[in-house]
């Protein structure tokens, strides 16, 4: 776990940032003195997303197909 000075920090901070998304943490430090550490927020995604994962378990109504009447329409397009 590297330990950077603020001056450091402000300078590198892409460096750093890319670093904490492999999931290494970061050390800031003000005059020697650990304040935060750097983190990723979330995880990175594990492996490729694979296509059509969710066949079968989501079904969209056929009535999304049809025409908005007309009053929704309207609305939609800033009318009344």
């Amino acid at each position: 776990m590297p330990t950077v000075n603020v001056h450091q920090a402000k300078t590198h901070l892409s460096r750093l940032l890319t670093q904490a998304e492999a999931g290494e943490e970061v050390v800031i430090a003000r005059r020697g003195e650990p304040v935060v550490r750097l983190v990723p927020c979330r995880p990175r995604p594990k492996g490729k997303r694979r296509f059509g994962a969710m066949k079968g378990r989501i079904v969209v109504d056929e009535s999304i197909l049809e025409p908005l009447p007309d009053d929704e329409l309207a609305h939609w397009e800033g009318g009344a």
